[in-house]
């Protein structure tokens, strides 16, 4: 697991510092009716480095609040992602309608990745497994 968790938090550290050194191409994700697009990229972008810090950092007892934390981030950007798909937004090599629908089917994956990686989805379900035992 401490493998997986190493990982994510590489990828989240290479897409942060991403958000700095390619904004362009996160502007691509960024919907219209978002306010100040170079502001939602780079605070995006600094939220990603300080969750794969997070996924480095932490003590053992908060990694399941930090997968917690880092899958909900994961479903708050989903919608740049569906725009991107909807408007037909090239980046990130992303210039197919079929490689931004593929992508699409890669956020649910990386939700369950940063809840197995950190047990926070084995600490819920021990916690709800014993509030069901007498």
């Amino acid at each position: 697991m401490i493998l997986a968790r190493l990982a994510l938090a590489a990828v989240l550290l290479v897409a942060g510092v991403g958000h700095f050194v390619a904004a362009d191409e996160f502007l691509a994700q960024v919907p219209p009716w978002m306010p100040a697009p170079q502001a939602v990229v780079a605070v995006s972008g600094l939220m990603e480095l300080v969750l794969g810090l997070a996924l480095i950092l932490a003590r053992q007892r908060y990694l399941p609040v930090v997968g917690w934390i880092v899958a909900a981030f994961f479903v708050v950007v989903f919608p740049g992602n569906i725009w991107q798909f909807i408007e037909g937004r090239s980046a990130f090599g992303l210039d197919s309608d079929a490689a931004r629908l593929i992508r699409l089917f890669m956020q649910p994956v990386l939700v369950v990745w940063a809840l197995l990686a950190t047990g926070a989805w084995s600490a819920w379900r021990g916690r709800s497994n014993s509030a069901q035992s007498p």
